[in-house]
């Protein structure tokens, strides 16, 4: 079982970490929307630092809470249209 556990923390910490990467913003700098698409990066990238600090104190429940957040936020923010993912990707629900 903590094997399993330990596998998708990682699998899930890489997910979470390439999606950020793969997530552009869509709206135009300055827009209310533009703001929204920072806030949901933050919530995503806060989420993927406290999950890896988690995982540094061997805390693999929280660190794969936390990755799991943090890819929600972004999946969300995906689905909302605030921003644009490469075509053909598996890294995102839209």
């Amino acid at each position: 079982m903590v094997a399993d556990l330990a596998e998708k923390t990682d699998r899930y910490e890489g997910m979470l970490a390439d999606a950020l990467a793969a997530a552009e913003p869509r709206p135009p700098a300055g827009t209310p929307l533009a703001d929204a698409a920072a806030d949901v990066t933050e919530m995503a990238t806060s989420y993927l630092e406290d999950g890896r600090h988690f995982r540094a104190d061997g805390d693999l429940v929280n660190a794969l809470a936390s990755y799991s957040y943090g890819y929600g936020w972004l999946d969300a923010g995906v689905r909302m249209g605030l921003f644009a993912v490469p075509e053909g990707t598996e890294l995102f629900t839209t």
